[in-house]
């Protein structure tokens, strides 16, 4: 038997569970979730809980069905009533991050385009140019992030999400964990933290090894 799979998942006060064909429906104080149940797994629901359930507890792969769909409605709960949560930390001198709705980055940047041809400084334009170009098709909220590059990296963020930057501090936030999680791991990606200096992009809980750079050994030399 799954030790996960035959454990009750439990329906909180203020969360509201519904099933409708192979559907699962799940509303809380931080939003609705919905999953489409795999035909060999049965969801039993409750007033007070969900039980998980397969037809045959011998096959493998139902067994492996089984635990996975108990901890997905575990999730799903958890997120409708509480949220989940991943702290990034951007660690480099001159990298910088920062979050705004993608119309005020388009004012701000066509200032910025608008100044450089009056300076007549084609550096700067040419950032202008590529900025507006990565922003056209964003809408909502945007995370700039300046890491190192010859120009800044623009991220979405997802409609169902919440991000909060605080110094250089990214607080991801919402209903899904699947969703949360995979936002981080993309914002992340973008600039992984290397491990001679650590600069780069990491989970706050993340402990990054680090290495020793090599050392230049003078031979010989002046006596």
């Amino acid at each position: 038997m799954s030790r996960i799979g035959k454990k009750p998942v439990i329906i909180p006060s203020g969360v509201k569970v519904e099933l409708k064909g192979q559907t699962l429906s799940v509303t809380g104080p931080k939003g609705t979730l919905e999953l489409e149940v795999h035909p060999k797994v049965k969801l039993n629901v409750t007033a007070a809980e969900v039980n998980v359930e397969i037809s045959n507890k011998e096959s493998k792969r139902e067994k492996a069905l089984w635990g996975l769909f108990r901890s997905l409605v575990q999730n799903m709960v958890d997120g409708v009533a509480k949220g989940f949560e991943k702290k990034l930390e951007v660690i480099g001198v001159g990298f910088k991050v920062d979050s705004k709705k993608a119309d005020e980055y388009r004012k701000f940047y066509t200032g910025k385009k608008a100044d450089a041809i009056k300076q007549g400084n084609p550096t700067l334009e040419n950032v202008a140019n590529y900025s507006l170009a990565k922003l056209a098709n964003l809408s909502g909220m945007v995370i700039e992030m300046q890491l190192g590059f010859s120009h800044p990296v623009f991220a979405e963020v997802p409609a169902a999400l919440t991000a909060v930057v605080e110094k250089n501090f990214i607080t991801i936030t919402g209903a899904s964990k699947q969703a949360v999680g995979q936002f981080a791991a993309e914002i992340r990606e973008l600039k992984k933290p290397e491990p001679y200096k650590g600069k780069g992009i990491k989970y706050s809980d993340e402990t990054v090894i680090r290495k020793v750079g090599k050392v230049v050994k003078v031979v010989g030399g002046r006596k």
